[in-house]
């Protein structure tokens, strides 16, 4: 899935739009995806100057853009009529090391569950194969706005 697809399923825009490719898809199953970290990204500017580190809420919030990918290519349906994924849960959530300029963000969600619009999965993001952060996310289809 390549940039112009994932603006088609999320409404996310510059600066905040945190998945840059997807590189694996089995809907219904699972996605990687990848979000490459630079020297330029915004939240370099203060956090924290002359020690560069990606905040943890916007590694989660990268995840949570990636469940919004898989949940809208497993439901093609919902994603036509212009429903939307928020983030409504976020359990468990563990950090392991911190990410820098030139890393890259490896993205996995796997599908748990859905009960009617409410969609569960498991996520872990990684760098170089290395283990950085990881949680529970759970978002809500619903049209934009409300």
């Amino acid at each position: 899935m390549d940039i112009q697809k994932i603006m088609h399923y999320l409404p996310h825009r510059y600066p905040f739009l945190l998945v840059d490719k997807v590189i694996e898809c089995e809907p219904g199953k699972r996605l990687v995806a990848i979000k490459n970290i630079s020297y330029n990204e915004p939240f370099f500017q203060g956090h924290f100057p002359g020690h560069p580190i990606m905040p943890g809420v916007l590694i989660m919030e990268a995840l949570a853009q990636a469940t919004g990918l898989l949940a809208s290519e497993s439901a093609p349906e919902l994603a036509a009529r212009g429903l939307v994924y928020y983030l409504v849960g976020l359990d468990k959530a563990r950090f392991k090391r911190p990410v820098g300029p030139g890393d890259q963000l490896r993205l996995e969600v796997e599908y748990l569950r859905h009960k009617r619009n409410i969609w569960a999965f498991s996520c872990r993001a990684d760098v170089d194969g290395e283990f950085v952060a990881s949680a529970e996310i759970m978002c809500a289809a619903a049209e934009a706005g409300t």
